[in-house]
């Protein structure tokens, strides 16, 4: 072999060495992950969400897309506090749209509060009126019990048309009370690019960003604590003698009618006893009842009972702010004000659009053992069988549910504990 030959060879093996001890390169960022998928198809959908919206569903989507012609990327993925986009929508539509350096771009993404909900943001500006768009797309009775799938759909299909805002301004016009303002689209900052000659701008900015919060911070030392929820007018006249004699009266006559179509139902129907069961354990709510918490808890059973009767497969309960709203239209994630914990919780139309444009439900109230008037589910679990079921929407099983609860005495049991207080 000649010299060159082996001056050849043996730089060969010196690169393989080097080159094998050469650290791997670090892992791309969720950012980039995401946005290195977006390049190759529309849509990126994180390995949690592929039950629900499996392989199948994501090429018709592609192909939904497609067909628009608009420049549109789905995103859906779980965003929880502490991520990487710390559970912000905003954030991670900055990320995305920075990592991919388009100038034209629609994005769909999942809401980092709301699990069955999407945010819409659309760059340079809002032509298509995306931000509406994909906001109407949950409040459309048709979508009311749509998975993730068909709601990204839909959202497609309302940003293509591009009359959003009219869509969002009918839809929550059915919500009840007056209907939310239409917020103006968000802007995710970008977080790549700064300008120097906007820092003075923004360090003054700053200094009275400060001084605002130091004179709301001192009014607010003088004045009572805000609380979380709004407690309507109705709810604490409904509190009232006359009202709740009201309800009372419109209880029995719902336990009645349980019992009249239970003893109606032909014996083979498949969940009879399961009915039986919820009237009984509404009559004995009802027989101890004393208050607006536990007539709502009759209501609650009753709606139980009927469902047993109807055989609906996985049905919704009350609302779990306020189980006297009626029958819940979704569920979706709650976070309590200040707390980090989440709870799966099922809502009406009404608390639904208020806790999607950021405002506090109308909620149920109890009264502590001290005289304070609290949401209903902030009262002690193991004095509560309402404030631990959330009405059912907090119920794991059937085992755990309102029925078994009140035959095992737990009702009961928490009027003998509010006896001896």
């Amino acid at each position: 072999m000649s010299s060159r030959s082996m001056r050849g060879a043996l730089a060969a093996t010196l690169l393989t060495a080097l080159l094998s001890a050469t650290p791997v390169a670090a892992a791309e960022s969720p950012g980039e992950h995401i946005a290195n998928a977006l390049r190759k198809s529309p849509v990126y959908v994180a390995d949690a969400y592929e039950d629900v919206v499996p392989a199948a569903r994501q090429r018709q989507l592609t192909k939904q897309i497609a067909a628009t012609g608009l420049p549109i990327k789905v995103v859906l993925t779980p965003l929880t506090k502490g991520d990487d986009f710390d559970g912000e929508a905003d954030t991670l539509a900055s990320v995305v749209h920075d990592r991919l350096g388009l100038r034209k771009f629609i994005l769909i993404t999942t809401d980092g509060e709301f699990t069955d909900s999407l945010n819409g943001y659309e760059w340079p500006s809002d032509t298509h009126q995306t931000h509406h768009a994909v906001a109407a797309a949950g409040f459309l009775d048709e979508m009311r019990d749509a998975g993730l799938a068909d709601l990204t759909s839909k959202a497609v299909e309302l940003v293509a048309e591009g009359d959003g805002t009219r869509v969002y301004e009918e839809a929550v016009q059915d919500l009840g009370g007056t209907a939310p303002a239409a917020s103006a689209a968000p802007q995710p900052v970008p977080r790549t690019r700064t300008w120097t000659w906007a820092l003075p701008a923004i360090g003054l900015l700053a200094l009275l960003a400060l001084g605002a919060l130091l004179l709301v911070r001192r009014r607010r030392r003088t004045e009572d604590p805000p609380c979380p929820f709004a407690h309507p007018q109705s709810v604490f006249a409904a509190a009232r003698a006359a009202d709740e004699s009201a309800l009372r009266r419109r209880a029995e006559a719902e336990v009645i009618a349980l019992g009249e179509a239970a003893q109606a139902a032909p014996a083979e129907t498949p969940a009879l006893q399961q009915a039986l069961d919820a009237y009984s354990a509404a009559a004995k709510v009802l027989d101890s009842a004393r208050g607006l918490p536990d007539l709502a808890g009759v209501l609650a059973l009753v709606t139980e009972g009927r469902d047993a009767l109807s055989g609906t497969a996985s049905p919704l309960p009350l609302c779990f702010f306020n189980p006297l709203h009626g029958r819940a239209t979704r569920r979706g994630t709650w976070r309590p004000p200040g707390r980090q914990d989440r709870a799966q919780v099922a809502t009406c139309a009404a608390c639904t659009g208020a806790l999607r444009h950021r405002r506090a439900p109308e909620v149920l109230t109890d009264t502590t053992a001290d005289g304070r008037e609290v949401p209903y589910f902030e009262m002690p679990a193991e004095s509560s069988v309402w404030a631990a079921t959330g009405y059912g929407s907090l119920v794991r099983d059937e085992e755990d549910g309102l029925v078994r609860r009140v035959e095992r005495g737990e009702f009961t049991q928490s009027r003998v504990k509010e006896d001896n207080r």
